[in-house]
């Protein structure tokens, strides 16, 4: 059964396109082509078996993977290149060309020419999640440096793809098992965090992992957890107010409402004494404060997910690592691990889209 794409759909039209015969739609953006998302993408893909759970869309060019193919030697690897989605074939690896034109390709090289690609993968992309011509997005690295131009003026992947799905705010989560980290202020300097955080925007991530929990995860009564700001969560205003006047009401607004949430917790005794263990969710206040511990543990296998959004989006909890691009050393599973947490995640949308027409 496959998602329902981004537009609105009739039950007669989702029946329609619900052709059992053909597993969801991914589609990949290709990042930088001289880091290591190529090489990721394509050490994620080679084993087939995977072709069994979904149908994957590379967004870039036949030029570009042939290129890193043979630089990996990875000869088995095996691809179909096709000239739009509407041609895209099942079972296969496909490769769609969003440009035709060579383009030089210098693994480990910081340059323009790899933003400029990774925009143009990304853009194509998104514009057919939002058509609904697949069913999930998978992002690979890039440069926020490299991809800044008159026509792209965005701090990543999140504050993009919010933008595109005209969504008022989203939440990056982070995803490996049942850890899962959420931040209330994302890509925003250090010395920003502290006026970044009201009860407002406290109550507003917090109901979106909520939700998201719910909805994406299965998890009917998550238990979530909420950092405090400052050390010791502020030693009851001794070295800070904000868990007092903004954390702390935002928690207890939610919790009227019957959730199930607890805080805020001294985020580094939190981690310390493997009090995560016991939520499905935590929300960390600012980047660092997240994913640290979360890399911690997880590096290399974590996820990170784009919650809040009506469309599907993962990638790997990692950068561009141009130092090690070209050089056959890069670890596929995080990225491995994305492309399957996009695949859960359409699937849990899909169950519940239909447990909520039968309940009607």
């Amino acid at each position: 059964m496959i998602s329902l794409p981004f537009k609105k759909k009739s039950l007669a039209n989702m029946s329609e396109s619900s052709d059992k015969k053909h597993k969801p739609i991914i589609g990949i953006s290709i990042g930088d082509v001289n880091g290591i998302g190529p090489e990721v993408v394509i050490k994620s893909l080679e084993d087939n078996r995977i072709l069994k759970q979904f149908t994957p869309v590379i967004y870039a060019s036949g030029k570009v993977i042939s290129f890193y193919r043979k630089n990996l030697n990875k000869n088995n690897f095996n691809y179909q290149q096709i000239p739009s989605i509407d041609k895209v074939v099942h079972r296969k690896v496909n490769v769609l060309n969003v440009w035709n034109e060579a383009v030089e390709i210098n693994p480990g090289e910081e340059n323009e020419l790899g933003g400029k690609h990774a925009v143009l993968s990304l853009q194509t992309a998104v514009k057919e999640l939002k058509e609904g011509k697949i069913h999930a997005l998978c992002t690979a690295p890039l440069s926020k440096e490299l991809v800044q131009s008159e026509n792209f003026k965005f701090p990543g992947h999140t504050e993009y793809l919010t933008q595109e799905a005209e969504a008022k705010d989203s939440l990056m989560l982070l995803v490996h098992d049942a850890l899962r980290v959420g931040v209330v202020t994302g890509h925003v300097p250090l010395n920003q965090v502290s006026a970044s955080i009201s009860k407002d925007k406290v109550k507003s991530k917090l109901l979106m992992m909520i939700k998201s929990l719910q909805k994406d995860f299965g998890i009917k009564k998550p238990k979530v957890a909420v950092l405090g700001l400052n050390p010791h969560a502020g030693e009851n205003g001794l070295l800070g107010t904000e868990e007092a006047k903004e954390i702390i009401p935002a928690i207890q607004e939610i919790k009227k409402n019957h959730h199930l949430v607890a805080g805020p917790f001294p985020a580094d005794g939190f981690f310390g004494m493997n009090t995560h263990k016991q939520y499905d969710g935590i929300l960390a206040m600012y980047h660092d404060q997240g994913l640290i511990p979360f890399k911690t543990i997880a590096f290399e296998e974590g996820v990170n997910y784009t919650a809040g959004l009506s469309f599907v989006r993962t990638s790997p909890d990692h950068g561009t690592a141009f130092s090690i691009a070209g050089k056959n050393r890069a670890d596929a599973t995080s990225f491995r691990n994305a492309l399957y947490l996009a695949n859960d995640i359409i699937r849990q949308r899909n169950e519940n889209m239909f447990e909520t027409l039968e309940e009607k």
